[in-house]
């Protein structure tokens, strides 16, 4: 078995994960998908990742697996398995576009368009309890300051339609 350092080397231990932008953001993100796949696990018996599809595909946002995958920036085939998991339990299909044959788009069942209805409360409910204490004026800055940060990284995606959202509305 090989020697193992006894420490880390020094640009590494030195490391300030706390104050690191990219790890900040990274636990935000996993700590809100964690608490948003307690809720939808317990309350719609399936995974966040599952209901934000389900809820992308209402919102007519994302009506393709392509868009999904770029929405996600996950793989195609990724999405797909996804895809095929929503169809296996009966809460989204898929449909041939009648203008475009090679487009295959993705339809909610009624069971499915009825779990994607449920999650803007549990988007808004994990939301409240992360920014609990935050006035609505930090809110609506923190919103403005990952507006930014997106713009600069090119990524304007839904931009104009995530501007109309008040600062006193947390989601």
């Amino acid at each position: 078995m090989a020697n193992l350092p006894s420490a880390p080397p020094p640009d590494i231990a030195e490391y300030q994960f706390g104050e690191s932008v990219g790890y900040l953001l990274s636990r935000v993100k996993s700590t809100m998908s964690n608490m948003v796949t307690q809720r939808t696990m317990a309350e719609l018996g399936i995974t966040s990742t599952q209901a934000s599809i389900l809820f992308m595909v209402a919102s007519g946002k994302c009506l393709l697996a392509a868009e999904l995958a770029r929405e996600y920036g996950i793989d195609a085939s990724a999405v797909t398995r996804l895809i095929d998991r929503l169809e296996k339990r009966g809460l989204l299909s898929r449909v041939r576009s009648s203008e475009d044959r090679r487009a295959v788009r993705l339809a909610l069942t009624p069971e499915g368009l009825a779990l994607a209805a449920r999650m803007p409360a549990i988007f808004n409910g994990v939301i409240d309890k992360l920014l609990a204490g935050f006035t609505a004026e930090e809110v609506g800055f923190l919103k403005s300051m990952l507006r930014r940060i997106l713009v600069t990284s090119g990524d304007q995606t839904g931009m104009i339609r995530d501007m109309a959202i008040t600062p006193d509305n947390k989601s």
